[in-house]
């Protein structure tokens, strides 16, 4: 069995091999909206032959996407070169949890499978932190079920901001500084991002929790989560592979492991 997941969030697409075992590969590449099946096709060829695999290698296939312009070029590729049906979450995958907020549909499809993956590896209850172009904050219930949350600009956005509205800020990395109190123009910017993100984490995984009113764990994943890694310690997991561990679990769910 060799299963291809595609999760596409707003910033970067994630391919990713998996066995049946465990995964043997992965690759980012930049998301665009505009980019056919036929151009994704061409790359994943490329990044299949380094593995000394070909696309008639990959039996099954399962998509996460936030981007619905992309959906569409992102089945098609399944479709037109894989020559399976693929398994699309928000569209033909059945996820097993409750969804407890008012409009299940506006839930996002990274949120449902990252509280998939977090329950699946970790039970619940849960406050799913995902740091990506946009940070949220989800909570999964002890059975499993999704009970909302919260989302801020991400810490990207926020650094982008300062040098966009700002004439005289730089464009600076997103670092540790070495004190939270700059010393110049650039270690002022990454300290009031950085201090001010871990800051941001604090205040709301302490609300979340007084809210909720049970002890709660704490996972966080995404790009830049590994920036926070030691920096506090409200947060109890970093797990880089949160998404697709939830993306693996739905295929077996819905029993789509095929074999051609």
């Amino acid at each position: 069995m060799m299963l291809l997941a595609i999760e596409q969030g707003n910033t970067n697409t994630t391919f990713a091999l998996h066995d049946g075992e465990t995964w043997i590969a992965q690759w980012r590449t930049a998301t665009e909206m505009a980019r056919t099946a036929d151009e994704y096709a061409v790359w994943l060829h490329q990044l299949l032959a380094m593995q000394k695999m070909e696309m008639s290698a990959v039996d099954d296939c399962v998509i996460s996407s936030v981007v619905p312009q992309s959906i569409f070029n992102i089945k098609n590729l399944a479709r037109r070169y894989l020559k399976v049906e693929p398994l699309v979450v928000g569209e033909n995958a059945e996820l097993g949890i409750d969804i407890r907020i008012e409009k299940p549909a506006e839930a996002g499809a990274d949120r449902l499978v990252n509280a998939i993956g977090g329950f699946t590896a970790y039970g619940g209850p849960l406050i799913l932190i995902d740091s990506g172009t946009a940070t949220t904050f989800d909570v999964v219930g002890p059975d499993g079920g999704f009970e909302g949350g919260l989302i801020a600009p991400g810490i990207n956005l926020s650094m982008q901001a300062l040098h966009t509205a700002a004439a005289r800020l730089p464009r600076v990395a997103i670092a540790k500084p070495a004190h939270v109190i700059g010393r110049g123009t650039v270690e002022a910017m990454q300290s009031g991002v950085f201090w001010g993100y871990v800051a941001l984490i604090e205040g709301l995984v302490d609300r979340i929790r007084a809210e909720y009113g049970k002890p709660m764990r704490t996972v966080a994943t995404g790009g830049v989560a590994s920036l926070f890694e030691g920096a506090t310690d409200k947060i109890d997991t970093f797990d880089p592979e949160l998404t697709l561990r939830g993306l693996l679990e739905i295929v077996r769910r819905n029993g789509n492991i095929r074999t051609r």
